[in-house]
């Protein structure tokens, strides 16, 4: 029987149980998908149908193991679990999800024992449920979901199968039970209704963003595995890369219906998404670059961009580019950090210009000296370096008669005529000065950037006036100097991380691209804003209303440091970069975990102590230990992450500094500031030096009174930076402190108010 046409699929769910099997089984599974492929007749593999099932088959893994499998078509199969022999002809579920039209399987033995064994401790004179029934309640105790019929959860996209399950749960650890093996649409609508979401909100938050446009035939599977809402691994390669390195690379092979929406959705003009930590931002802005250039016609230019806001996520944009596509993606896309980006435009429109570039605070330290020399105690440098790179560079504002003009949204502190007449004055000399010694900042590069691009999209548009004028007819036209054709430098730019963007550089970006269909793809979460950048897109000729979209589900972070962290945020009101309010309604997680946990201490070098005894502790522990390399330990300040790393070395622990272009070293506990944490991720994260005066700094706490506005700004943005940290996290979160904690923690990140007197 000729059967090389054979095709073998794995089951979303599937590809999780084969990661916690044993090494010898995994090598035995691989093994197995080879054979079936060739010829799933063979005798050794003992394909049989199941007594009294139509579709679902079993063929032998090994001695102990077998796969179950859904017959779809004559060659067309799907793995749906790998059992040991002995658990095989437990009572299994599968069908075809009326709202989303996607194969889903539910082992019914598998979630009653999960969520029986979340039951409290019934009385001793009562029998134990029997496991074989869907356990019944306390009769005291009140099902979770009483108040939603069959027919809503239903309509909600909840597996039918788990219905008498449902209606047992009364408490959410037993929930938490059920969601653990459910299909994962069920497992989103229970925690969303659980949370006290409105039917109506998790019908258009969670259900419809997946659900299926057409009719679904519950027999016809072959439509069904074809739906997105089908999560399948169907390449060896994949295969292979999740049995060797226990990740199964899902995001290079998997986005949810939501996600691929996005990605493959033609837009008239330029389009953001956005949504909380670990809901697959970055994820979509890879994907829609791979979109894009399939989309293009064959060449070897770069006509795409992809760009984010520093170093460090710069290079690990690449490699995940590089990962996803190859390097027939990679030599279609140019990937560079905006400032490179930036400072390479300026150097090739000005070749002589060899100035050092200087940082943020190293510019605050030119201002501090600046008013030291003019003897000005009137401002304080801090606001005057601000004012200069939001207000007057950030506007390209060109002539104190533009300055007096000049909105200052945001900046909090009133301020007169005559006082932007002294500000004007002091930052002419500041330039001045900076040109003196050499130097320039990277708010300078960018407007600077902005500038040059602004006037060559003027020429291009210039160009085509004329040639609308001669009836179609070209002329000649060259870029400056450059021996190239006067073109717009891209057709199209996708952003990472867009909430941290100066407005200069939003500008040189608009003035990259032509104003056209898919032109600008933003993504980012302005609660995770860690700089001082706000902007309000449509000032600078980027319109994305009626284009925005939000992703709500998180994928690395459990549910229980999501709540958390949220807490962090308090009452502040975030932005949505153009000029209205942005929430996080509706973001959610399916995964579970332990809360964070508090560790107080009366001074910074015990906490240090402290530190080094827990990791020593995990190392220790019975469960296999966490790699030293999926271990962080954020602090506040570059002081502190030194001295936590001098105190590791003496308990015999490595650590590796993460720098601003990443990790520097490959093995050991990584260590750094808040700001170096962006775009990572790890299983383990310690926060230390939550204390107040550090978090937020003593220096925002003086602004109180002096500089409301300003303060409010401040606050807001240290929150983001333990948002972004704890967020970081995809197992367990540490919060270490030595004397008051950090006020951000009273009402939110942890139970440490419970552990202050342990």
């Amino acid at each position: 029987m000729n059967t090389s046409g054979v095709t073998l699929r794995l089951l979303d769910k599937a590809d999780k149980e084969i990661l916690k099997l044993p090494r010898t089984v995994k090598g035995a599974f691989f093994d197995f998908q080879h054979k079936f492929k060739t010829n799933p007749h063979t005798a050794g593999l003992k394909l049989q149908q199941l007594k009294g099932d139509s579709r679902l088959w079993s063929a032998r893994v090994s001695d102990e193991y077998r796969a179950l499998l859904l017959r779809l078509a004559e060659d067309d199969w799907l793995i749906v679990s790998v059992k040991h022999r002995k658990d095989v002809y437990d009572r299994l579920s599968y069908g075809v999800n009326q709202v989303t039209g996607g194969i889903e399987y539910v082992d019914l033995e598998v979630v009653e024992d999960s969520v029986l064994r979340r039951l409290p401790t019934p009385p001793s004179s009562k029998p134990a449920p029997d496991a074989a029934e869907a356990p019944a309640p306390p009769e005291s105790a009140r099902s979770l979901f009483a108040d939603w019929t069959d027919e809503q959860l239903l309509d909600l996209g909840v597996a039918e199968p788990l219905l008498p399950v449902i209606r047992t749960l009364t408490t959410e650890d037993q929930l938490l039970g059920l969601v653990e093996y459910a299909p994962q649409l069920t497992g989103e609508v229970l925690l969303s209704l659980f949370d006290g979401a409105s039917y109506d909100d998790v019908l258009d938050q969670v259900t419809k963003p997946v659900a299926t446009a057409e009719p679904v035939d519950p027999e016809d599977f072959e439509a069904a595995v074809q739906r997105p809402a089908t999560v399948v691994t169907t390449t060896d390669e994949a295969l292979r890369e999740a049995l060797e390195s226990g990740d199964f690379g899902r995001w290079k092979v998997f986005l949810h219906p939501t996600q691929a929406k996005l990605v493959e959705r033609r837009y008239k003009g330029p389009a953001r998404v956005g949504g909380g930590p670990g809901t697959g931002k970055t994820i979509v802005a890879l994907h829609r670059v791979r979109h894009l250039v399939r989309e293009l016609s064959p060449g070897r230019d770069k006509p795409v961009l992809l760009t984010t806001y520093n170093k460090n996520l710069a290079a690990d944009l690449r490699s995940r580019l590089l990962e996803l596509g190859g390097e027939e993606l990679l030599a279609r896309v140019e990937v560079s950090h905006v400032d490179q980006l930036a400072l390479r435009i300026v150097r090739e429109a000005e070749p002589g210009n060899g100035k050092q570039t200087i940082d943020d605070s190293q510019a605050v330290r030119e201002w501090r000296a600046l008013l030291d020399e003019l003897g000005e105690n009137t401002w304080d440098p801090e606001f005057l370096h601000e004012e200069w790179t939001q207000v007057i560079l950030g506007q390209a504002v060109g002539t104190r008669t533009d300055y007096f003009r000049a909105r200052r949204a945001g900046r909090g502190r009133n301020i007169g005529r005559a006082e932007r007449a002294e500000i004007w004055q002091l930052a002419e000399r500041f330039t001045q000065r900076l040109d003196r010694l050499g130097r320039q900042t990277w708010d300078q590069v960018a407007e600077r950037a902005a500038r040059l691009e602004m006037g060559r999209e003027q020429r291009i548009l210039g160009t085509a006036r004329q040639r609308e004028e001669a009836g179609g007819l070209d002329n000649v036209h060259l870029a400056d100097g450059s021996g190239g054709w006067l073109r717009y430098r891209y057709r199209h730019i996708v952003v990472d991380e867009a909430q941290d963007l100066r407005p200069a550089h939003w500008k040189m970006l608009r003035a990259m691209t032509p104003r056209a269909a898919d032109d600008l793809f933003l993504v980012g979460d302005t609660h995770q804003r860690i700089y001082k950048n706000q902007v309000t897109l449509g000032s600078l000729g980027i319109h994305i209303r009626g284009r925005s979209s939000k992703l709500s589900l998180s994928y690395r972070t459990t549910r229980q440091i999501l709540h958390s962290a949220l807490g962090v945020l308090g009452e502040t009101k975030y932005d949505d970069l153009d000029g209205s309010e942005e929430n996080l309604a509706g973001y959610r997680s399916v995964l579970s975990g332990g809360r964070p946990s508090g560790h107080p201490f009366p001074d910074w070098a015990s906490e240090r102590e402290g530190i080094a005894a827990l990791i020593k502790e995990w190392g220790a522990a019975m469960e296999p230990s966490t790699p030293h390399e999926q271990i962080a330990i954020c602090v506040p300040t570059n002081r502190m992450a030194a001295e936590v790393g001098y105190t590791l070395k003496l308990h015999g622990i490595h650590s590796v500094e993460i720098r601003s272009d990443g990790p520097h070293g490959t093995s050991g506990v990584h260590i750094g500031t808040m700001f170096r944490f962006k775009g990572l991720e790890y299983q383990r994260m310690i926060i230390a030096g939550v204390t107040d005066g550090l978090v937020p700094r003593e220096a925002v706490n003086a602004l109180r009174n002096t500089d409301p506005v300003r303060y409010r700004h401040e606050i807001q943005r240290a929150r983001s930076l333990l948002f972004v940290a704890a967020t970081r996290a995809r197992d367990t979160v540490d919060l270490f402190w030595h004397g008051s904690p950090s006020p951000f923690l009273s009402s939110s990140l942890t139970d440490a108010q419970e552990r202050i007197g342990r």
